[in-house]
C-alpha cells in the first residue's frame, strides 16, 4: 500500500479534527470528552516542539557558524554572501509586519471569541503581560543586557531566553573557527552529529503531526466553535501568501537591478528546484537540484554555487522569517494584544536571528516560531490557532527560501566576476539558409 505524503496526512488530520469537533459540539458531554481525552495529545505535540527548540538552536547554529571556516579562503565571497542574506531576511520580516499590520487578519475575530480565547489561556496570558510590564519599566538598553547570558545553563532552561542561547551558539561557533582545525575537529564533529540527531528527532515528531493537528483542531472547535475564527485563519493564510509573493518580487527586482537578468529566465531556470521544494518542504533536500539548476541554467560559477547555496540552506530562511512575523502578530491580534513599535522591532531582530538557526527541514519554522512568541511575550498557546494550516504554507515558504538562495548566488557571482550567463544555442531559425 502506497504511503500517504505527510502534507496530505496533516491536511486529512485537519479536516477530520474540524469534523469531529463539530460533531461533538452537538451533544452536551461532547466538549468535555474532547477536552479530557483528545486535547492532551495536541498539548503533548506542542510540548514536543518546544522541547526540541533549544537543542535545535544549539546544533544548527553552532554547525552553521563553524561551517563558515571557508571565509578564511573566500573572505570576500563570505562577507558578501552573509551580508546579502541578512539584508534580505530583514526585508522579509518587514514585509511580513507591514502585511499583517495592514490587513489585520486577527482582528476579524469577534470580541466574544477573543474573550473565550483569553479565558481558555488566562493564566498564560496574565504571566506574559506581567513580564511585558516589567520590561516596559526597564531602561532602554535592558534588551541589550538581556542578550548576553550570565549562565548559559540557566538560559537553556527557558524558551523565553532563546536570544541568549542564539548569542552563545554564535559566540561558540566563532571560537571554533578561530582555533586550529585539528583542535576544533572533535568538537565540530560532535555538533555535526548532534545536529543530525536533532534533525532526526524533528522527523520523528513530524510523523505524529497529523494526530497532533487532529487533536488541536478538534479541541479548538469545541472550545471556540465560532465561525469567525476560521474566517480569521483564511485571512491569515491570504496575508502570508501575499507577503511571500512580494518577497519573490523583491528577489526578482534585485537580480534584474544588479545582474540584468530577466525575471522570466530566473523562474524558468530554477522551476524544477521550486517544485521539489514545494513537494518536500525542505531546502536541504532540494539543495542538489538547486545547485545543478543554478550552475547550468543561471550561469553561476561552481565555486560560488558550492559555497553560497549550502550556506543559504542553513542561514537564509526568508520565507520562514516572514511567516514568523505574520504568525506572531496574528496570534497577538487574536488575543487582543496591542504590540508596540519596540516589540515589533524586537520581532524583526528575533525572527532574523531565529531564521539563521532554523533547520532546512519540514516543520522547523514552527519550532522557531516558539522563539519569536516567547521573546515578544505572546501566548505560546496561540500555536494551536495556526498549526493546522502550517504544512501547506510551509511548502510555499520553502519555495521562497530556495528562490532567495538562487537569487543571492547570482548577485554574489556577478559581483565577483564569476557569473557566466548561458547563451541561447543558435539554430537554423536564427540564421535561416539563404535562398
Amino acid at each position: 500500500m502506497k504511503k500517504i505524503p505527510l502534507h496530505w496526512s496533516i491536511m486529512l488530520g485537519m479536516i477530520l479534527g474540524v469534523l469531529v469537533g463539530v460533531i461533538f459540539t452537538t451533544f452536551e458531554a461532547g466538549p468535555k470528552l474532547i477536552s479530557h481525552w483528545v486535547k492532551p495529545f495536541g498539548t503533548i505535540f506542542i510540548n514536543a516542539l518546544k522541547l526540541i527548540a533549544m537543542p535545535l538552536i544549539l546544533g544548527s547554529l553552532i554547525k552553521g557558524v563553524s561551517d563558515l571556516k571557508d571565509i578564511s579562503r573566500l573572505s570576500q565571497m563570505g562577507g558578501r554572501t552573509i551580508g546579502i542574506y541578512i539584508m534580505t531576511t530583514i526585508v522579509a520580516v518587514m514585509i511580513g509586519l507591514i502585511m499583517v499590520n495592514t490587513l489585520k487578519p486577527g482582528t476579524s475575530i469577534s470580541e466574544q471569541t477573543r474573550q473565550e480565547l483569553i479565558t481558555a489561556y488566562q493564566s498564560d496570558t496574565a504571566e506574559k503581560q506581567a513580564v511585558a510590564q516589567k520590561q516596559k519599566e526597564a531602561g532602554p538598553l535592558h534588551a541589550l543586557v538581556d542578550l548576553v547570558p550570565d549562565n548559559i545553563f540557566k538560559a537553556t532552561t527557558e524558551n523565553g531566553n532563546m536570544l541568549q542561547v542564539i548569542f552563545f551558539a554564535m559566540f561558540f561557533g566563532i571560537g571554533l573557527i578561530l582555533i586550529p582545525p585539528e583542535k576544533s575537529k572533535p568538537v565540530k564533529d560532535f555538533f555535526d552529529a548532534f545536529n543530525e540527531i536533532i534533525l532526526k528527532l524533528i522527523d520523528l515528531i513530524m510523523l505524529v503531526a497529523p494526530y497532533g493537528v487532529f487533536a488541536l483542531l478538534a479541541s479548538l472547535v469545541v472550545e471556540s466553535p465560532s465561525l469567525d475564527l476560521f474566517r480569521a485563519l483564511g485571512m491569515y493564510t491570504l496575508t502570508l501568501l501575499i507577503g511571500l509573493f512580494f518577497m519573490v518580487l523583491f528577489y526578482l527586482f534585485l537580480v534584474r537591478m544588479f545582474v540584468k537578468f530577466k525575471p522570466k529566465k530566473i523562474i524558468e531556470g530554477i522551476a524544477p528546484a521550486q517544485l521539489l521544494a514545494f513537494s518536500t518542504s525542505s531546502s536541504a533536500a532540494t539543495l542538489p537540484v538547486t545547485m545543478e539548476r543554478v550552475e547550468k541554467n543561471l550561469g553561476v560559477d561552481e565555486e560560488v554555487a558550492s559555497f553560497v547555496l549550502p550556506i543559504g540552506a542553513t542561514i537564509n530562511m526568508d520565507g520562514t522569517s516572514l511567516y514568523q512575523a505574520v504568525a506572531a502578530v496574528f496570534i497577538a491580534q487574536a488575543f487582543g494584544m496591542d504590540l508596540s513599535l519596540g516589540t515589533q522591532l524586537g520581532i524583526i531582530m528575533t525572527a532574523t536571528l531565529a531564521s539563521i538557526g532554523a533547520a532546512a527541514v519540514p516543520g522547523a519554522g514552527m519550532v522557531m516560531l516558539v522563539i519569536v512568541l516567547g521573546q515578544a511575550e505572546i501566548p505560546e498557546a496561540g500555536l494551536a490557532l495556526i498549526f493546522a494550516i502550517d504544512r501547506p504554507l510551509d511548502m510555499c515558504r520553502t519555495v521562497v527560501n530556495i528562490t532567495g538562495d538562487a537569487s543571492v548566488s547570482m548577485i554574489v557571482a556577478k559581483s565577483l566576476g564569476k557569473l557566466h550567463i548561458p547563451t541561447k544555442k543558435k539554430t537554423w531559425k536564427d540564421h535561416p539558409p539563404k535562398k
